[in-house]
């Protein structure tokens, strides 16, 4: 399986500190089924900004130290970027990574809101032959309340990720019930854990699919870990149209 949101490079965002608990890590993501993960450290976050040859040489050191470990993991760079107005430009000029080279982004929507320019930013991505994914839409305050915002952004051409941890119940059962309900609407394309470590942010990988499992999503299980398959082989993404939603609905549900 392969794992397209992680933050397992050391020292350079809020993910392990050293590469010892990067390698804890990485034999967790084995025993989890995961066999690629997409290394995505923040990029032009508030607090952290992790530039793209230090990606690139994390990534090539980790690829070389789990080789001569025997531990059967592949390792593409990538980045967690922060929605800003310069993305256009930072793409440009090679200052931020796509996820595994591809032609999909891994974009990140501050917490609590949904600026104005959001879509103007997914058009303009689009226009240049890149597809954003809206890195855990369940966990900003905006989508939350509303999650028709998030319908309107995968009508724009935005797609959208899910964490594990969230489907898992490790944020919460109002969290929990809020992912769920975004996978059966077919907002949800792609399945990533958030990884940062191995206590408080751990994997869950499995886990989050389990639950999925659990509660008969079976379809939305595999139509997840092919599109994360579909990244890697930067091939388009099996596409459900989203279920309409009315807000009367989803404010009953909460």
């Amino acid at each position: 399986m392969i794992d397209m949101h992680s933050h397992i490079l050391w020292n350079v965002d809020d993910g392990p500190k050293t590469l010892d608990l990067t390698m804890r890590m990485m034999e967790q993501a084995v025993k989890e089924g995961i066999s690629v993960i997409i290394a995505t450290p923040h990029s032009h976050h508030p607090q952290y900004n992790v530039d793209y040859n230090s990606v690139r040489n994390l990534t090539e050191r980790l690829q070389y130290e789990l080789l001569e470990n025997n531990i059967p993991l592949t390792i593409y760079t990538g980045h967690e970027v922060r929605l800003s107005g310069k993305i256009m430009l930072l793409y440009k000029e090679k200052q931020i990574h796509t996820l595994a080279n591809s032609n999909y982004m891994l974009l990140e929507l501050p917490s609590y809101n949904i600026p104005n320019y959001t879509i103007s930013i997914i058009r303009e991505l689009l226009s240049e032959g890149i597809t954003p994914i809206i890195a855990h839409p369940e966990r900003n305050k905006a989508i939350a309340e509303r999650p028709i915002l998030l319908e309107r952004l995968i009508y724009e051409g935005a797609k959208a990720q899910i964490t594990a941890g969230s489907l898992a119940g490790y944020f919460g059962r109002t969290l929990q019930k809020l992912s769920l309900n975004l996978v059966k609407a077919n907002l949800i394309h792609t399945y990533g854990s958030d990884v940062h470590n191995l206590t408080s942010r751990p994997y869950l990988f499995d886990k989050g699919l389990s639950y999925l499992e659990k509660k008969k999503e079976l379809d939305a299980v595999d139509i997840l870990l092919e599109n994360n398959y579909r990244i890697i082989e930067n091939k388009p993404f099996i596409q459900q149209e989203p279920s309409e939603i009315e807000a009367e609905k989803w404010w009953k549900i909460y």
